[in-house]
Parts: structure tokens; sequence; C-alpha cells
């Protein structure tokens, strides 16, 4: 991740996922864990893609393995709070896609100029279901991602 993540609006992310804080998300420092960026951003990537393309995650034939990830921390965040998970698809192959991701304050959602409290990246590798070999992204899946890519 480069120093101009930090730069990143919520401009920059075509899909906008609203998340919200729980008491056990605040660690003994009084903030959201480490961690638990990780499974907004989790929570995000599969409930857009899961509620938009009507897919049910324990019947297909494949599933979106984690391959990497990462997180650069800017603001601290805490429970109780509505946040916002910013979704960009940077990277589309066969079977993989890499994710831009931010996070922000919910009322920082009509702020386009509003820096994230936090900017990760994402892969996931499709894989099949038994063999856990890759195959390529399912069609439905592509064609969401398609309109969430950005340079």
């Amino acid at each position: 991740m480069s120093s101009s993540e930090r730069s990143l609006t919520s401009a920059d992310f075509p899909v906008h996922w609203p998340v919200t804080t729980r008491w056990t998300d605040n660690d003994m420092f009084g903030h959201l864990n480490n961690a638990v960026y990780y499974e907004l951003f989790d929570t995000a990537i599969n409930g857009w893609i899961n509620t938009t393309c009507d897919i049910d995650p324990l019947t297909v034939p494949w599933l979106g393995v984690v391959a990497e990830s990462g997180c650069r921390y800017f603001a601290e965040l805490r429970f109780p709070a509505t946040l916002f998970v910013g979704v960009a698809v940077t990277r589309l192959g066969n079977s993989s896609v890499t994710y831009r991701l931010g996070l922000w304050q919910d009322a920082a959602a009509g702020k386009a100029d509003a820096p994230a409290a936090a900017v990760g990246h994402w892969v996931h590798v499709y894989v099949d279901r038994v063999g856990r070999r890759p195959v390529p992204v399912p069609e439905v899946i592509r064609s969401l991602l398609e309109k969430a890519r950005v340079e």
C-alpha cells in the first residue's frame, strides 16, 4: 500500500456497504481491535456479492477464499458506531479478484472528501468447493465486479 492511499476518499469507491460495530469489537484500549477491521471488510465484500447476486454461499459449487489481505489504520473507530465500507475492484483475473477497501464513520458518507479511517486490500481466489483448485470467477460475480472496477 502506498502513502497515496491516505488521500483516498469515499468518492474513490463505487460501492458503499453499511456495517455496525458491536460491544465486543472494542478492545481494552477503548477502540476497535485491529482484527475487527478485517471482519468488517469480509462482511462488506461477501454481503455485497451474496445479496446483489442472490447467492447462497452454502450451496454454490465454488468458494471465494482469501489469499492475501492487509490494512493501514489512520484513525480510531469505536463502538457504538455505524460505519460504511467502500469497495473497489483494482484487479480482476481469471480466478482471482483484488479489492481496495476503505472504512468510514457513517457521518462521512455525505462528504466525498472525508479521509478513510482505514484502507485495506483483499484478494479472493475462487476455488472448487470439493477439490479446492482454482476455477474461473463465476460469471454472475464477474459481471458485478466489473461494475466496481477502478484504475
